[in-house]
Protein backbone atom coordinates (compact mmCIF):
# COMPACT_ATOMS: atom_id res chain seq x y z
CA UNK A 1 0.00 0.00 0.00
CA UNK A 2 1.34 3.63 -1.21
CA UNK A 3 1.57 6.36 1.58
CA UNK A 4 -1.25 9.14 1.18
CA UNK A 5 0.85 12.53 0.62
CA UNK A 6 -0.22 15.71 2.29
CA UNK A 7 0.52 19.15 1.98
CA UNK A 8 0.53 21.85 4.94
CA UNK A 9 2.20 24.59 6.55
CA UNK A 10 2.74 22.89 9.41
CA UNK A 11 2.66 19.72 10.69
CA UNK A 12 1.56 19.35 14.51
CA UNK A 13 2.26 16.71 16.21
CA UNK A 14 0.23 16.00 19.25
CA UNK A 15 -3.16 17.53 19.71
CA UNK A 16 -3.04 17.69 23.68
CA UNK A 17 -3.04 21.32 25.26
CA UNK A 18 0.33 22.61 23.93
CA UNK A 19 -0.69 21.76 20.17
CA UNK A 20 -4.25 22.34 20.62
CA UNK A 21 -3.03 26.10 21.91
CA UNK A 22 -0.14 26.19 19.35
CA UNK A 23 -2.63 25.61 16.93
CA UNK A 24 -5.60 27.86 17.91
CA UNK A 25 -2.91 30.98 17.76
CA UNK A 26 -1.43 29.98 14.43
CA UNK A 27 -5.64 30.08 13.05
CA UNK A 28 -6.46 33.33 14.53
CA UNK A 29 -3.18 35.20 13.23
CA UNK A 30 -1.95 33.39 10.15
CA UNK A 31 -3.99 31.78 7.42
CA UNK A 32 -1.49 28.66 7.36
CA UNK A 33 -3.11 25.27 7.05
CA UNK A 34 -2.45 22.65 9.09
CA UNK A 35 -2.09 18.71 9.90
CA UNK A 36 -2.84 17.65 13.07
CA UNK A 37 -1.63 14.29 14.29
CA UNK A 38 -2.83 11.93 17.39
CA UNK A 39 -2.38 8.42 19.33
CA UNK A 40 -5.49 9.44 20.90
CA UNK A 41 -8.83 9.43 20.08
CA UNK A 42 -9.43 12.93 20.53
CA UNK A 43 -7.71 15.82 20.95
CA UNK A 44 -6.53 16.91 24.91
CA UNK A 45 -3.73 14.40 24.95
CA UNK A 46 -3.47 13.35 28.59
CA UNK A 47 -6.98 14.34 29.51
CA UNK A 48 -8.36 11.07 27.78
CA UNK A 49 -6.71 8.90 30.14
CA UNK A 50 -6.76 11.41 33.51
CA UNK A 51 -8.84 9.84 36.88
CA UNK A 52 -12.08 10.85 36.76
CA UNK A 53 -12.12 13.23 39.87
CA UNK A 54 -8.92 15.50 38.55
CA UNK A 55 -9.54 18.87 38.15
CA UNK A 56 -7.14 22.20 36.77
CA UNK A 57 -4.56 23.06 39.91
CA UNK A 58 -4.92 26.77 39.13
CA UNK A 59 -8.02 28.78 37.78
CA UNK A 60 -9.34 27.55 34.30
CA UNK A 61 -9.34 31.51 33.17
CA UNK A 62 -5.69 30.44 32.71
CA UNK A 63 -5.65 27.29 31.09
CA UNK A 64 -7.01 26.07 26.93
CA UNK A 65 -6.74 27.94 23.89
CA UNK A 66 -6.41 31.75 23.30
CA UNK A 67 -9.42 32.55 21.52
CA UNK A 68 -12.25 30.75 23.25
CA UNK A 69 -13.51 30.56 27.46
CA UNK A 70 -12.79 27.64 29.80
CA UNK A 71 -14.06 29.11 32.81
CA UNK A 72 -17.57 29.09 33.73
CA UNK A 73 -16.95 32.61 35.39
CA UNK A 74 -18.03 31.28 38.61
CA UNK A 75 -16.24 31.25 42.34
CA UNK A 76 -16.87 28.11 43.88
CA UNK A 77 -18.89 28.41 47.17
CA UNK A 78 -18.32 25.33 48.44
CA UNK A 79 -15.44 22.72 48.92
CA UNK A 80 -11.88 23.62 49.85
CA UNK A 81 -11.79 25.82 46.91
CA UNK A 82 -14.22 28.00 48.40
CA UNK A 83 -14.58 31.72 47.45
CA UNK A 84 -11.82 31.35 44.67
CA UNK A 85 -12.38 31.01 41.00
CA UNK A 86 -13.34 27.44 39.31
CA UNK A 87 -11.57 24.83 38.61
CA UNK A 88 -12.31 22.97 35.31
CA UNK A 89 -13.04 19.36 35.86
CA UNK A 90 -11.10 16.43 33.76
CA UNK A 91 -14.01 15.95 31.59
CA UNK A 92 -14.69 19.80 31.30
CA UNK A 93 -11.25 20.21 29.95
CA UNK A 94 -11.48 17.37 27.50
CA UNK A 95 -15.16 18.67 26.33
CA UNK A 96 -13.52 21.58 25.84
CA UNK A 97 -10.67 20.77 23.43
CA UNK A 98 -13.19 18.43 21.83
CA UNK A 99 -15.44 21.65 20.81
CA UNK A 100 -12.23 23.92 19.86
CA UNK A 101 -11.73 21.03 17.43
CA UNK A 102 -15.00 20.55 15.60
CA UNK A 103 -16.39 23.62 16.08
CA UNK A 104 -13.24 26.26 15.41
CA UNK A 105 -10.68 24.05 13.10
CA UNK A 106 -11.91 21.37 11.32
CA UNK A 107 -15.60 23.99 9.67
CA UNK A 108 -12.78 25.64 7.81
CA UNK A 109 -11.00 23.75 5.65
CA UNK A 110 -7.36 24.82 6.72
CA UNK A 111 -7.03 21.91 9.79
CA UNK A 112 -6.86 18.69 9.06
CA UNK A 113 -6.97 15.98 12.13
CA UNK A 114 -6.25 13.04 12.35
CA UNK A 115 -6.45 10.82 15.63
CA UNK A 116 -5.79 7.31 16.53
CA UNK A 117 -2.37 7.67 14.34
CA UNK A 118 0.90 6.29 15.24
CA UNK A 119 3.71 8.87 14.24
CA UNK A 120 6.48 7.38 12.73
CA UNK A 121 8.99 10.40 12.05
CA UNK A 122 10.46 12.37 8.71
CA UNK A 123 6.32 13.48 8.60
CA UNK A 124 5.45 9.92 8.56
CA UNK A 125 2.53 8.47 10.16
CA UNK A 126 0.33 5.50 9.77
CA UNK A 127 -3.82 5.14 11.07
CA UNK A 128 -3.63 2.59 13.92
CA UNK A 129 -7.26 1.36 13.02
CA UNK A 130 -6.62 1.31 9.10
CA UNK A 131 -2.90 0.92 8.46
CA UNK A 132 -3.04 3.57 5.93
CA UNK A 133 -0.12 5.45 5.79
CA UNK A 134 0.67 9.14 5.21
CA UNK A 135 3.24 11.22 4.89
CA UNK A 136 3.40 14.90 5.51
CA UNK A 137 5.27 17.81 3.39
CA UNK A 138 5.06 20.45 5.60
CA UNK A 139 6.71 23.90 5.98
CA UNK A 140 7.42 23.34 9.55
CA UNK A 141 7.07 20.57 12.08
CA UNK A 142 5.70 21.14 15.48
CA UNK A 143 6.81 18.25 17.89
CA UNK A 144 3.85 19.40 20.48
CA UNK A 145 5.14 15.91 22.31
CA UNK A 146 8.04 16.93 23.79
CA UNK A 147 7.68 16.98 27.23
CA UNK A 148 6.05 14.06 27.54
CA UNK A 149 3.16 13.55 29.86
CA UNK A 150 2.15 10.98 31.54
CA UNK A 151 -0.59 9.72 33.48
CA UNK A 152 -1.38 7.18 36.49
CA UNK A 153 -3.44 4.83 34.23
CA UNK A 154 -0.87 4.10 31.98
CA UNK A 155 1.98 4.62 33.85
CA UNK A 156 4.25 1.36 34.88
CA UNK A 157 5.60 1.67 38.88
CA UNK A 158 9.04 1.60 39.41
CA UNK A 159 8.84 -1.06 41.91
CA UNK A 160 7.77 -4.31 42.03
CA UNK A 161 4.11 -5.58 42.97
CA UNK A 162 3.11 -8.92 43.76
CA UNK A 163 0.23 -10.24 41.97
CA UNK A 164 -1.58 -10.78 45.57
CA UNK A 165 -1.90 -7.12 46.48
CA UNK A 166 -4.41 -5.07 46.46
CA UNK A 167 -3.14 -2.40 44.28
CA UNK A 168 -4.36 0.46 41.56
CA UNK A 169 -3.63 3.24 40.08
CA UNK A 170 -5.70 6.44 41.59
CA UNK A 171 -8.22 6.13 38.52
CA UNK A 172 -9.33 2.59 40.13
CA UNK A 173 -10.37 4.66 43.49
CA UNK A 174 -13.86 5.77 42.33
CA UNK A 175 -14.63 1.37 40.76
CA UNK A 176 -13.58 -0.07 44.45
CA UNK A 177 -16.08 -2.45 45.65
CA UNK A 178 -14.97 -4.11 48.34
CA UNK A 179 -14.11 -2.17 51.68
CA UNK A 180 -10.71 -2.23 52.24
CA UNK A 181 -8.95 -2.28 55.91
CA UNK A 182 -6.89 1.16 54.94
CA UNK A 183 -5.48 2.57 52.24
CA UNK A 184 -1.40 3.39 51.19
CA UNK A 185 -1.22 6.20 49.03
CA UNK A 186 2.03 6.05 47.08
CA UNK A 187 3.50 9.45 45.92
CA UNK A 188 3.94 12.47 47.37
CA UNK A 189 3.06 15.12 44.63
CA UNK A 190 -0.05 16.43 43.28
CA UNK A 191 -1.65 12.92 42.23
CA UNK A 192 -0.79 12.23 45.91
CA UNK A 193 -2.50 14.87 47.36
CA UNK A 194 -5.38 14.69 44.79
CA UNK A 195 -6.05 11.11 45.98
CA UNK A 196 -5.75 12.28 49.84
CA UNK A 197 -7.89 14.98 49.62
CA UNK A 198 -10.61 12.60 47.47
CA UNK A 199 -10.33 10.06 50.00
CA UNK A 200 -11.03 12.51 52.85
CA UNK A 201 -13.49 14.00 50.92
CA UNK A 202 -15.86 10.76 50.74
CA UNK A 203 -15.38 10.39 54.26
CA UNK A 204 -12.51 8.27 54.66
CA UNK A 205 -11.02 8.62 58.43
CA UNK A 206 -7.76 10.34 57.79
CA UNK A 207 -6.34 7.43 60.65
CA UNK A 208 -7.51 5.20 57.48
CA UNK A 209 -4.91 6.63 55.16
CA UNK A 210 -1.19 6.40 55.22
CA UNK A 211 0.95 8.49 52.95
CA UNK A 212 4.14 7.51 51.58
CA UNK A 213 6.25 10.86 50.71
CA UNK A 214 9.66 10.00 49.25
CA UNK A 215 10.41 13.67 49.24
CA UNK A 216 8.53 17.04 50.34
CA UNK A 217 7.17 19.76 48.22
CA UNK A 218 7.04 23.21 48.44
CA UNK A 219 3.62 24.09 46.91
CA UNK A 220 2.06 26.82 45.63
CA UNK A 221 -0.80 28.75 46.98
CA UNK A 222 -3.66 28.87 44.82
CA UNK A 223 -4.93 31.89 46.49
CA UNK A 224 -1.77 34.04 44.52
CA UNK A 225 -3.24 33.21 40.82
CA UNK A 226 -6.51 34.50 40.89
CA UNK A 227 -7.22 37.04 37.81
CA UNK A 228 -9.55 39.63 39.20
CA UNK A 229 -8.89 42.77 40.57
CA UNK A 230 -10.12 41.72 44.33
CA UNK A 231 -7.18 39.35 44.47
CA UNK A 232 -4.84 41.99 43.17
CA UNK A 233 -2.72 41.97 46.45
CA UNK A 234 -2.87 38.28 46.46
CA UNK A 235 -1.11 38.14 43.14
CA UNK A 236 0.71 41.23 42.28
CA UNK A 237 1.55 42.16 45.64
CA UNK A 238 2.79 38.35 45.98
CA UNK A 239 5.18 39.13 43.35
CA UNK A 240 6.52 42.00 45.06
CA UNK A 241 6.97 39.71 47.93
CA UNK A 242 8.58 37.19 45.89
CA UNK A 243 11.38 39.99 44.66
CA UNK A 244 11.88 41.01 47.85
CA UNK A 245 12.70 38.23 49.26
CA UNK A 246 14.62 37.23 46.55
CA UNK A 247 16.23 40.34 47.04
CA UNK A 248 17.18 40.30 50.86
CA UNK A 249 18.46 36.62 51.01
CA UNK A 250 21.64 35.77 52.28
CA UNK A 251 21.89 32.25 51.50
CA UNK A 252 19.65 29.22 49.56
CA UNK A 253 17.75 28.47 53.16
CA UNK A 254 17.23 32.13 54.19
CA UNK A 255 15.62 32.15 50.57
CA UNK A 256 13.18 29.55 51.22
CA UNK A 257 12.24 30.96 54.60
CA UNK A 258 11.77 34.46 53.30
CA UNK A 259 9.29 32.92 50.71
CA UNK A 260 7.32 30.94 53.37
CA UNK A 261 7.20 33.87 55.33
CA UNK A 262 5.53 36.02 52.30
CA UNK A 263 3.41 33.38 51.36
CA UNK A 264 4.82 32.67 48.46
CA UNK A 265 5.48 28.91 48.81
CA UNK A 266 3.38 26.52 51.39
CA UNK A 267 5.04 23.19 53.17
CA UNK A 268 2.76 20.35 54.66
CA UNK A 269 4.92 20.25 58.04
CA UNK A 270 6.46 22.91 59.02
CA UNK A 271 8.70 20.17 60.69
CA UNK A 272 10.22 19.17 57.51
CA UNK A 273 12.26 21.04 54.98
CA UNK A 274 10.84 20.19 51.54
CA UNK A 275 13.38 18.82 48.79
CA UNK A 276 11.10 19.05 45.75
CA UNK A 277 9.50 21.85 43.79
CA UNK A 278 7.03 20.74 40.84
CA UNK A 279 4.57 23.46 41.03
CA UNK A 280 1.39 22.00 42.63
CA UNK A 281 -0.45 24.57 43.78
CA UNK A 282 -3.10 24.05 46.40
CA UNK A 283 -5.80 25.94 48.67
CA UNK A 284 -4.57 26.74 52.28
CA UNK A 285 -8.21 24.97 53.09
CA UNK A 286 -6.76 21.77 51.42
CA UNK A 287 -3.46 22.17 53.20
CA UNK A 288 -5.46 22.38 56.17
CA UNK A 289 -7.83 18.83 55.06
CA UNK A 290 -4.30 17.35 54.21
CA UNK A 291 -2.51 18.04 57.50
CA UNK A 292 -5.29 15.77 59.36
CA UNK A 293 -3.52 12.87 57.68
CA UNK A 294 -0.82 11.81 60.24
CA UNK A 295 0.70 8.80 59.13
CA UNK A 296 3.01 10.25 56.60
CA UNK A 297 5.94 7.77 55.82
CA UNK A 298 9.62 9.14 54.61
CA UNK A 299 11.16 6.00 54.43
CA UNK A 300 12.58 7.27 50.61
CA UNK A 301 10.93 5.45 47.32
CA UNK A 302 8.83 2.31 47.23
CA UNK A 303 10.98 -0.65 45.94
CA UNK A 304 8.42 -3.15 46.81
CA UNK A 305 4.57 -3.93 46.99
CA UNK A 306 4.17 -7.09 48.99
CA UNK A 307 0.92 -8.99 50.60
CA UNK A 308 1.68 -8.01 54.20
CA UNK A 309 4.25 -5.34 53.40
CA UNK A 310 6.10 -2.09 51.71
CA UNK A 311 9.36 -2.12 50.92
CA UNK A 312 10.85 1.04 50.78
CA UNK A 313 14.48 2.62 50.15
CA UNK A 314 14.75 3.38 54.15
CA UNK A 315 13.01 0.55 55.80
CA UNK A 316 9.68 -1.04 55.64
CA UNK A 317 5.89 -0.63 56.82
CA UNK A 318 3.22 -3.57 57.49
CA UNK A 319 0.01 -3.69 55.65
CA UNK A 320 -2.65 -6.37 55.26
CA UNK A 321 -4.44 -8.17 51.93
CA UNK A 322 -7.03 -6.11 52.61
CA UNK A 323 -5.52 -3.11 52.07
CA UNK A 324 -5.52 -1.09 49.18
CA UNK A 325 -2.31 0.71 47.29
CA UNK A 326 -3.47 3.53 45.23
CA UNK A 327 -0.61 4.16 43.01
CA UNK A 328 0.24 8.25 42.39
CA UNK A 329 4.04 7.55 41.89
CA UNK A 330 4.15 8.91 38.20
CA UNK A 331 5.84 11.54 37.08
CA UNK A 332 3.56 14.84 35.06
CA UNK A 333 6.38 15.41 33.05
CA UNK A 334 8.69 12.63 32.49
CA UNK A 335 11.68 14.96 29.83
CA UNK A 336 12.99 18.03 31.89
CA UNK A 337 15.82 18.51 29.18
CA UNK A 338 15.58 21.56 27.77
CA UNK A 339 16.12 22.23 23.88
CA UNK A 340 16.18 24.87 21.34
CA UNK A 341 12.66 26.17 20.37
CA UNK A 342 13.04 26.85 16.86
CA UNK A 343 15.96 24.81 15.06
CA UNK A 344 15.44 25.35 11.26
CA UNK A 345 12.36 23.85 10.24
CA UNK A 346 11.57 21.98 13.71
CA UNK A 347 9.55 23.79 16.19
CA UNK A 348 9.71 22.45 20.05
CA UNK A 349 7.11 24.43 22.29
CA UNK A 350 8.12 24.44 25.95
CA UNK A 351 7.48 26.11 28.91
CA UNK A 352 8.82 30.29 28.65
CA UNK A 353 6.56 30.81 31.68
CA UNK A 354 6.29 28.97 34.96
CA UNK A 355 3.21 26.69 35.23
CA UNK A 356 2.02 27.87 31.98
CA UNK A 357 2.65 25.23 28.83
CA UNK A 358 -0.49 26.58 27.12
CA UNK A 359 0.34 30.03 27.70
CA UNK A 360 3.64 29.49 26.51
CA UNK A 361 2.51 27.02 23.57
CA UNK A 362 0.61 30.09 22.30
CA UNK A 363 3.36 32.50 22.88
CA UNK A 364 5.43 30.66 20.82
CA UNK A 365 2.89 30.29 17.84
CA UNK A 366 2.87 34.27 18.33
CA UNK A 367 6.68 34.56 18.05
CA UNK A 368 6.20 32.35 15.11
CA UNK A 369 3.97 34.01 13.26
CA UNK A 370 4.90 37.39 13.76
CA UNK A 371 8.78 37.32 13.70
CA UNK A 372 11.44 36.03 11.09
CA UNK A 373 14.87 35.96 12.25
CA UNK A 374 15.18 32.57 13.59
CA UNK A 375 17.82 34.24 16.34
CA UNK A 376 15.25 36.82 17.58
CA UNK A 377 12.96 34.46 18.21
CA UNK A 378 14.62 31.86 19.81
CA UNK A 379 15.84 34.93 22.01
CA UNK A 380 12.31 36.10 22.79
CA UNK A 381 11.09 32.14 23.59
CA UNK A 382 14.31 31.46 26.35
CA UNK A 383 13.48 28.12 27.48
CA UNK A 384 12.24 28.07 31.40
CA UNK A 385 13.65 24.88 32.75
CA UNK A 386 10.89 22.80 34.74
CA UNK A 387 11.40 22.82 38.12
CA UNK A 388 12.05 19.07 40.39
CA UNK A 389 14.63 19.83 43.16
CA UNK A 390 14.02 22.69 45.54
CA UNK A 391 16.73 24.48 44.32
CA UNK A 392 15.34 24.49 40.47
CA UNK A 393 12.84 27.41 42.10
CA UNK A 394 15.67 29.44 41.99
CA UNK A 395 16.55 28.92 38.37
CA UNK A 396 13.01 29.08 36.98
CA UNK A 397 12.40 32.83 38.65
CA UNK A 398 15.38 33.94 37.29
CA UNK A 399 14.96 32.61 33.82
CA UNK A 400 11.26 33.86 34.11
CA UNK A 401 11.88 37.58 34.88
CA UNK A 402 14.97 37.37 32.06
CA UNK A 403 12.04 36.19 29.67
CA UNK A 404 9.78 39.44 30.95
CA UNK A 405 12.32 41.81 30.90
CA UNK A 406 12.41 41.00 27.11
CA UNK A 407 9.47 41.07 26.29
CA UNK A 408 8.81 44.54 28.23
CA UNK A 409 11.43 45.44 25.34
CA UNK A 410 8.83 45.09 22.50
CA UNK A 411 5.87 47.20 22.71
CA UNK A 412 4.21 45.09 19.87
CA UNK A 413 4.66 42.15 22.06
CA UNK A 414 3.47 44.05 25.31
CA UNK A 415 0.54 44.67 23.60
CA UNK A 416 -0.39 41.05 22.22
CA UNK A 417 0.37 39.90 26.03
CA UNK A 418 -2.45 42.85 26.92
CA UNK A 419 -4.65 41.76 24.71
CA UNK A 420 -4.02 37.40 25.09
CA UNK A 421 -6.59 35.93 27.85
CA UNK A 422 -4.13 33.64 28.88
CA UNK A 423 -1.90 36.45 30.49
CA UNK A 424 -3.89 37.75 32.83
CA UNK A 425 -1.24 39.34 34.58
CA UNK A 426 -0.87 42.44 32.34
CA UNK A 427 -4.39 43.72 32.02
CA UNK A 428 -4.67 43.20 35.50
CA UNK A 429 -1.68 45.80 36.14
CA UNK A 430 -3.21 47.54 32.74
CA UNK A 431 -6.19 48.11 34.87
CA UNK A 432 -4.88 49.74 37.62
CA UNK A 433 -6.64 52.96 38.51
CA UNK A 434 -3.70 55.68 38.71
CA UNK A 435 -5.11 57.29 41.38
CA UNK A 436 -5.44 53.71 43.18
CA UNK A 437 -2.33 54.56 45.92
CA UNK A 438 -2.39 51.00 47.52
CA UNK A 439 -2.30 49.09 44.45
CA UNK A 440 0.82 51.42 42.73
CA UNK A 441 2.48 50.95 45.81
CA UNK A 442 2.72 47.47 45.43
CA UNK A 443 3.32 47.99 41.44
CA UNK A 444 6.53 50.28 42.40
CA UNK A 445 7.52 47.41 44.89
CA UNK A 446 7.95 45.16 42.17
CA UNK A 447 9.97 47.90 39.98
CA UNK A 448 12.21 48.49 42.60
CA UNK A 449 13.12 44.87 44.00
CA UNK A 450 12.83 43.44 39.94
CA UNK A 451 17.36 44.19 39.01
CA UNK A 452 17.91 43.86 42.81
CA UNK A 453 16.17 40.18 42.67
CA UNK A 454 17.64 38.98 39.71
CA UNK A 455 21.36 40.01 41.01
CA UNK A 456 21.09 38.00 43.75
CA UNK A 457 19.47 35.20 42.44
CA UNK A 458 22.38 35.07 40.16
CA UNK A 459 24.89 34.92 43.07
CA UNK A 460 22.95 31.84 44.62
CA UNK A 461 22.73 30.24 41.54
CA UNK A 462 26.26 30.33 41.26
CA UNK A 463 26.39 29.22 44.89
CA UNK A 464 24.53 25.96 43.83
CA UNK A 465 26.92 25.25 41.25
CA UNK A 466 30.06 25.22 43.15
CA UNK A 467 28.70 23.21 46.25
CA UNK A 468 27.27 20.63 43.26
CA UNK A 469 31.08 20.64 41.47
CA UNK A 470 32.17 19.83 45.15
CA UNK A 471 30.17 17.49 45.68
CA UNK A 472 30.90 15.96 42.44
CA UNK A 473 34.71 16.04 43.25
CA UNK A 474 34.50 14.15 45.98
CA UNK A 475 31.88 11.62 45.47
Amino acid sequence: MSATTLQCDYLIVGSGAVGMAFADTLFSETDASIVMVDRFAKPGGHWNKAYPFVTLHQPSQFYGVSSEELSSGLRDEVGLNKGLWDLASGAEVSAYFDRVMRHRFLPSGRVQYFPLCEYLGDGSFRSVLTGEEYVVDAKRHVDATYLKTTVPSTHKPSFTVAPDARFIPINGLVDVEQTPDDFVVIGGGKTGIDACLWLLEQGVAPEKIRWIVSRDAWLLDRQNTQPSMDFFDSMVGTVARQFEAAAAAESVPDLFNRLEQAGVLLRLDPNVTPQMFHGATVSRAEVEALRQIKNVIRLGHVTAVEADRIVLEQGEIPCSANTLHVDCSASAITNLETKTVFEGKLITPQTVRPYQPVFSAAFIAHVEAAYEDEAEKNELCSVVPLPNHDTDWIRMLAAQMMNQYRWSQDKALGKWLLENRLDAGSSMVKAVDKNDAEKISILNRVREASVPAVTNLMKLIESIDAAEQQSSATA
